[in-house]
């Protein structure tokens, strides 16, 4: 509806208030209600059977985390039934929100279900880390956990500490907007710059909850499908922390127009947090020099992730300058930034973890033709619908309008802009025919098609309830390569290549 709205001036199709209320929920739906409980979803899968547990620590908040999802959902939907959802864009900026410029109830209905989306993020965090630290099979020390594990390990320990901040804003908005409340106030002594501070210290660890669970797949695709280890393993460790620890530093280049804050700290800052995305980025390259590369289709979402997410990060370290930044701020230059970073990048990485993951989950293999149809329409779309907003942005467009001036000179590439979001939309269709036809008739997987190497290949496709009936020795982050190739310290001890067989009994207490 957007993109179709924006193709040609004009008000085509909705009037101005419509056109507000679809950006707003569009971007809370995609970073909200799809992208984060996708990923957390794969986590919630994967991360006990690459840690050789039986489940999740705690299953009945693990249910309750889940079913809070859709009841938030809902509720921020539900505006539309009592004259109009959110209005204000995802971000919900003071003074938009105040009752004078909104006085429905689709921001208060959006405001009690994010709280409820938080809430569900924050009692998953708990589970994961809790599931981490303390349910690790015998061997597997912090060190030999694959990848995916430690991204999920530093997501969640963000998502425990920014998750509340937000919370907090939300919990002063409503009483702001309900109660006369006085924090983003100004006209009773509040502060607007307030929330914007509230909002960032959430929405930018908030780009790493997004981003370092799709790197987490990615790092674990590309070494199968490379057929070899991923290059600087420890490195790739400590530069996930370091993303960590840097992303609490870097909140306020999102205010850098405000005049409220120091701009040479925090665009030093976000510049130096490019440094471990880099070394993230040359560790996989280095996994696919001389490689035995084979090109399936979550190979190619896994090399489509690198080279789009590589574009946002460097429009990212562009942003990190001030006097770019004050040129290009609110414009489409943003917009296409974000949207190479978090569809560039975790929407690839949901694609390659359903397509490398999907065989261990149903016991049955996607159709590679048709998963390659999917990613050529898909990438071939994106960057239709993407690239050219960068000359929009800088350009002059500005974000969040749905009517522009015919003597603008905008026209043409919003035309190519939009022909780009419906090849994407119509790329669903070969993928969604995939999935179905796979479920009803897909080709029988194994438990390992890929020769894997991590634990959750050693076990049935799909599991059993308490995941494993034995166990691999656990020598390093590559323990099912090990016991199938017998190489390294699996190989020195010979008599290790038994498979510890586990009680089933033990398995369904969660004992092991």
């Amino acid at each position: 509806m957007v993109r179709s709205e924006l193709a040609v001036p004009g008000l085509q199709l909705v009037d101005q208030d419509t056109f507000n209320q679809a950006f707003t929920m569009h971007g809370t739906i995609m970073l909200f209600l799809f992208i984060i409980p996708t990923l957390s979803g794969f986590a919630n899968y994967i991360v006990p059977l690459q840690l050789g547990a039986p489940d999740m620590a705690f299953p009945r908040i693990n249910a309750l985390s889940f079913w809070l999802l859709p009841l938030g959902g809902l509720l921020i939907f539900s505006g539309y039934l009592f004259g109009g959802a959110a209005a204000e864009g995802w971000t919900s900026y003071a003074p938009l929100t105040a009752k004078e410029h909104s006085p429905g109830v689709g921001t208060d209905l959006w405001i009690i279900g994010l709280t409820l989306v938080g809430t569900a993020s924050i009692l998953g965090a708990v589970n994961f880390i809790t599931t981490i630290f303390k349910m690790r099979a015998p061997g597997m020390t912090l060190f030999r956990m694959p990848i995916f594990v430690w991204t999920v390990l530093v997501t969640a320990v963000l998502i425990l500490l920014a998750t509340p901040v937000l919370t907090a804003g939300l919990i002063a908005l409503f009483i702001d907007r309900n109660y006369g409340g006085s924090f983003f106030d100004p006209s009773v002594g509040g502060n607007p710059i307030l929330w914007q501070h509230i909002f960032w210290f959430f929405g930018h660890p908030e780009v790493y909850i997004v981003i370092l669970p799709a790197m987490g797949v990615v790092s674990e695709v590309l070494p199968v499908f490379s057929r070899k280890p991923l290059f600087g393993y420890k490195a790739f460790v400590f530069a996930t922390i370091a993303i960590g620890l840097l992303s609490w530093t870097v909140w306020a280049h999102h205010m850098f127009t405000t005049g409220a804050v120091f701009l040479p700290f925090f665009s030093f800052m976000t510049a130096l947090i490019a440094i471990p995305t880099g070394i993230k980025m040359f560790n996989w390259l280095g996994t696919l020099y001389r490689g035995k590369i084979t090109l399936t289709t979550a190979m190619l979402f896994a090399l489509g992730f690198i080279a789009m997410f590589l574009i946002g990060g460097i429009s990212g370290v562009m942003l990190a300058s001030p006097p770019i930044d004050f040129h290009v701020q609110d414009t489409y230059f943003v917009v296409a930034h974000l949207h190479y970073v978090f569809f560039g990048g975790a929407v690839f990485g949901v694609f390659a973890a359903t397509y490398y993951w999907f065989p261990k989950m149903t016991g049955r293999m996607l159709n590679e033709p048709l998963g390659k149809v999917h990613f050529w329409m898909h990438f071939i779309g994106f960057n239709l619908a993407f690239f050219p907003m960068h000359q929009l942005g800088l350009s002059g467009m500005p974000r969040r309008i749905s009517d522009y001036s015919p003597d603008s000179g905008w026209m043409y590439l919003n035309i190519v802009s939009t022909v780009g979001a419906f090849l994407i939309a119509a790329s669903i269709i070969p993928f969604l025919i995939n999935v179905i036809s796979s479920l009803i008739n897909g080709e029988p997987a194994g438990d390992d098609p890929w020769e894997g190497n991590t634990l959750e290949w050693a076990t049935t496709s799909p599991p059993p309830p308490y995941n494993f009936d034995k166990l691999p020795p656990i020598h390093s982050e590559r323990p099912l390569f090990f016991l199938t190739h017998g190489h390294g310290h699996a190989a020195e001890h010979p008599d290790d290549l038994e498979e510890h067989p586990v009680d089933d009994a033990e398995h369904r207490e969660g004992l092991v």
